[in-house]
């Protein structure tokens, strides 16, 4: 049997980001993860999944020691934001220049961070990586968590950090009951070849079927596209020719990069919500997906658990700093209401914006066009919207002094 102090079930970016990030304290850290390290680390060609690491995501990169291996591989920043909707007049765009920042994220393959973390944690004298395997059984202890491995092996430990994604084993051991919703609609991904350069401005379009996002890569030429449509919808342009959805997709598009060539594969899969009752509970603590999903429009989500990691650092070392107990759930309480807030926040926002921009009613049309004029045209409220946006409203205290550089 092993002891550790800290076992984290899932090595995804939010369970390795947590695992580098202990390192240092003095606390033993395992993670569990169902992928063999060959798959991890094996070199792949461009991923149809990626995320846009704001501002915040990337001081806690930084923090980790992973960014610079990040920014060799495929990392390409993008400047400002573009948003408007097809057939109106209202249109906004945002960049970070009045709060000092040169862009305001960075567009990222996942496989591309899942590397940098994998690689970063192999090198830390405080992480045991375990894989491939997962938990069989779990035993919840008043003073430690005794949990039983698909190959037989044993794990005794003072916390397990639930990182094992939205259908978390761990928390169905826990009884956390969640809140769950679905969008009515799908997300298609895909990578496209545009006629004239992205200028590395992200570009989303609002119309009458759904949303439409161009997230720009380090080639000029290359958009990642997210759509969310309607399941038949989505189905019918995932099936239909590369030249049809090609039509399509510059059509919906209103043609602002010129003619649009389909680059490789296209997926799909349902967008859905969750929201658990509870973030903590007795020597477990849940993160990322496991405690909380959004809709991919507010390209919240890994920021959102990479921030649940940062809040954790915090108070796993304030609790270490002290002598208190790291597992005791009492402790572990002002990390969920904090994060509880902030995905809570995050989660009522999309859902009013999906709402408002829900219909083709005229007046209703109107009024959409009017406030994305009113708010580009106020550089304070503006501005507001930008910070959220970068994640500087949701950074934890010692954070905020990391630099960057």
């Amino acid at each position: 049997m092993q002891s550790f102090d800290i076992v984290i079930h899932g090595g995804g970016l939010v369970g390795l980001a947590l695992a580098c990030g202990l390192q240092g304290t003095g606390l033993r850290v395992a993670v569990i993860e169902k992928h063999a390290p060959e798959a991890i680390l094996s070199t792949v060609q461009s991923s149809l999944q990626v995320s846009a690491i704001n501002a915040a995501s990337r001081r806690l990169l930084h923090h980790l020691q992973v960014w610079e291996f990040i920014t060799e591989m495929h990392a390409n920043p993008y400047l400002g934001v573009e948003v408007w909707e097809r057939d109106s007049f209202g249109r906004i765009f945002f960049d970070g220049i009045g709060l000092g920042y040169p862009e305001l994220g960075y567009i990222i393959e996942n496989t591309v961070m899942q590397q940098a973390l994998w690689r970063r944690a192999e090198q830390l004298s405080e992480v045991t990586l375990i894989a491939p395997d997962t938990l069989r059984q779990v035993t919840w202890g008043k003073n430690e968590v005794l949990i039983t491995l698909n190959d037989n092996r044993m794990l005794i430990t003072r916390l397990v950090v639930a990182a094992d994604g939205a259908r978390s084993s761990l928390r169905t051991h826990a009884d956390i009951p969640i809140i769950f919703w679905g969008y009515q609609h799908h997300a298609l991904v895909a990578t496209v070849h545009t006629a004239m350069p992205h200028g590395n401005i992200a570009r989303q379009v609002f119309h009458g079927d759904g949303i439409l996002a161009f997230l720009p890569l380090s080639d000029p030429h290359l958009s990642s596209v997210v759509w969310s449509l309607p399941p038949p919808m989505a189905q019918e342009l995932l099936m239909v020719s590369a030249e049809v959805f090609n039509a399509n997709l510059a059509m919906y598009f209103s043609l602002a990069l010129g003619v649009c060539e389909l680059h490789g594969e296209r997926q799909t899969f349902p967008l859905t919500g969750l929201y658990a009752r509870n973030f903590a509970s007795h020597r477990l603590v849940l993160v990322g997906d496991a405690a909380h999903t959004v809709h991919p429009l507010a390209g919240q989500g890994v920021n959102l658990g990479f921030m649940d990691v940062a809040e954790l650092l915090g108070e796993v070392r304030r609790l270490r700093k002290s002598g208190k107990d790291i597992g005791h759930y009492p402790y572990l309480q002002f990390y969920e209401r904090r994060r509880k807030y902030s995905a809570a926040l995050t989660l009522a926002g999309m859902q009013g914006f999906c709402e408002l921009f829900a219909g083709q009613q005229p007046l209703k049309k109107w009024v959409r066009a009017a406030g994305l004029q009113l708010v580009d045209s106020l550089p304070g409220l503006k501005l507001c919207f930008i910070k959220q946006a970068m994640g500087l409203n949701d950074l934890p205290s010692w954070l905020v002094s990391e630099p960057l550089d």
